[in-house]
């Protein structure tokens, strides 16, 4: 069983407390290590992602404190392999089936597959 870091729980500071509560639910049932790389977004950093094409829109629901990143800790180190975030994602989905705290995977989207952005459907 995994546990999220101190610097992960800090970049949960300003986050939903629903996607709070899904994320260390999560972290208990994955099956692969994971951390929060980014919560709360300033609408620069929003700005600054979108001109560099890593994020689709200025409307993120990052601003609003309703979407997090994640990445995959693997053998010591980051993996961005996409199917460690299916497993992550397998985790999330049981999270949210036991606190009834609906989300989204960025990862099933149709275009810009996004896997490691959850975010609560709101």
């Amino acid at each position: 069983m995994f546990k999220l870091s101190q610097k992960s729980l800090g970049k949960l500071e300003g986050v939903h407390p629903d996607m709070q509560e899904l994320v260390k639910q999560a972290i208990q049932i994955s099956t692969i290590d994971f951390g929060i790389s980014e919560g709360l977004r300033t609408k620069e950093r929003q700005k600054l992602l979108f001109e560099q094409g890593k994020s689709q829109t200025m409307n993120s629901k990052h601003l609003k404190g309703l979407a997090i990143d994640v990445y995959a800790w693997k053998d010591g180190a980051v993996s961005w392999d996409f199917l460690d975030y299916e497993v992550i994602n397998i985790a999330f989905t049981e999270a949210s089936v036991r606190l009834n705290i609906p989300y989204v995977w960025g990862g099933s989207w149709k275009t810009f597959k996004d896997g490691p952005h959850f975010e609560l459907v709101r």
